[in-house]
C-alpha cells in the first residue's frame, strides 16, 4: 500500500499541485501559477529573482508560493519543473556552468576542439567489427536508399546522401524546404527491398523518429546514427552506428557525427563495385568546374548558371 502511495506521490506534478490548492492561493500566488503554467520551460530555468521579476513580484512572495503547493521551497519547484525537460534542459545547465568559468577566447577554441577530438575518439573505440560490416552491406543491397536528418542532422543528412551518391545509383535526400510532409509523401513508395537512414541526436527531433517509425512499421530496413540504445531511434532500427556527441556549448557536437558519416561513406566506397572507375567518373565530370582544370565549354557542355540547382552547383567538389 505504501509503494501504491509513493509511486502516486512521485506521479504528482506542479500543474496539479497548482489545481489541488488554487483556491487557497493568494492573487500574487496565482499570477505566478499562471506564468509556471503557460510557460513552464522558462520558469524551470529562471532563478527565484528572474522568475519575480518576471511575475512583478517580490523574491519572498516566489518562496512562499512553492511552500502554498505544497513543496519544500524555490528550489524544490525548479527541480520538479526539470522534470521531463532533462534532455532539452541539458545544454543550457551546461552553458550555465561553464560561463561560471571564464575563459579567453584561445581558450575556448582549444576547449571547444578537444572536446571534438575526444568525442571522435569515443566514437570510434564504440565501433564494432559487425556494426560496420552491417550498415555496409545494408546500403550496397538496398534497392534505394533514402537519408533522413532534420534540424542539424539536416545538413549532416545531406553529406552522408553527397558521400554515398558516388557509388550508389539511388540515393534519395528526404530533408527538404516542405519537411516532414515531403518524406510523408514518399513513404509509400518505400518497400522491404530499400533503406532509411536515420539521423538523430539530442535532443531528437520528433520528426524524425515519427518517419523512421512509419518506415519501419511497412517493411523498410532502418540504419540509425544516433548516441545510444536510449534514443528514440534505438528501438526502431534494425542496425545502429553511435557517435559521441558531447558539447559544452550546444546541445551536440557534430565533429563525431561527420566523421562517423565520412568513415561509412569511405567504407560504402571501398566495397562498393568499380570503385576506381566511380571516382574516375565523378574526376573527369567535374573537372571542368575545378580551379585549374581545362576551360569549359571544350568539348564539355556545361549548365547555365541561372540554371544552377544544388543538384548541379558542385561547390567544393567531391573529387579525389
Amino acid at each position: 500500500m505504501s509503494t501504491q502511495q509513493e509511486s502516486s506521490a512521485e506521479a504528482v506534478t506542479i500543474a496539479s499541485r497548482i489545481d489541488l490548492h488554487r483556491s487557497a492561493l493568494t492573487p500574487s500566488h496565482r499570477q505566478i501559477a499562471d506564468y509556471v503554467l503557460a510557460h513552464p520551460l522558462q520558469a524551470a530555468t529562471m532563478p527565484i529573482d528572474e522568475l519575480a521579476a518576471a511575475v512583478g513580484v517580490s523574491v519572498a512572495t516566489a518562496n512562499r508560493f512553492a511552500r502554498a503547493i505544497g513543496l519544500d521551497g524555490y528550489p524544490m519547484l525548479r527541480a520538479e519543473l526539470v522534470k521531463g525537460f532533462e534532455a532539452m534542459l541539458a545544454p543550457l545547465e551546461k552553458m550555465r556552468i561553464r560561463l561560471e568559468k571564464p575563459c579567453s577566447v584561445h581558450d575556448a577554441f582549444v576547449a571547444a576542439m578537444e572536446e571534438s577530438l575526444r568525442n571522435v575518439a569515443a566514437t570510434r573505440e564504440a565501433l564494432t567489427p559487425q556494426a560496420c560490416e552491417e550498415a555496409v552491406q545494408l546500403i550496397l543491397g538496398a534497392r534505394r536508399v533514402y537519408v533522413l536528418g532534420y534540424g542539424s542532422s539536416g545538413w549532416l543528412a545531406g553529406l552522408l546522401q553527397r558521400g554515398l551518391d558516388l557509388d550508389c545509383d539511388n540515393v534519395h535526400l528526404l530533408t527538404s524546404v516542405a519537411g516532414a510532409s515531403h518524406s510523408a509523401r514518399l513513404l509509400p513508395r518505400m518497400t522491404a527491398q530499400d533503406l532509411l537512414i536515420a539521423i538523430s541526436f539530442p535532443r531528437y527531433l520528433a520528426d524524425t523518429v515519427s518517419v523512421a517509425q512509419s518506415a519501419a512499421q511497412q517493411g523498410v530496413r532502418v540504419l540509425a546514427l544516433t548516441d545510444s540504445t536510449q534514443s528514440p531511434l534505438g528501438k526502431v532500427a534494425h542496425c545502429h552506428l553511435f557517435a559521441q556527441t558531447d558539447n559544452y556549448y550546444a546541445a551536440t557536437s557534430e565533429a563525431s557525427i561527420l566523421a562517423l558519416i565520412e568513415a561509412l561513406s569511405s567504407a560504402v566506397s571501398l566495397q562498393a563495385n568499380h570503385p576506381l572507375q566511380n571516382a574516375a567518373r565523378m574526376t573527369e565530370s567535374v573537372r571542368p568546374w575545378l580551379y585549374g582544370g581545362s576551360p569549359r565549354g571544350q568539348g564539355i557542355h556545361t549548365t547555365p548558371a541561372a540554371d544552377m540547382s544544388p543538384e548541379h552547383n558542385h561547390g567544393d567538389l567531391q573529387a579525389p
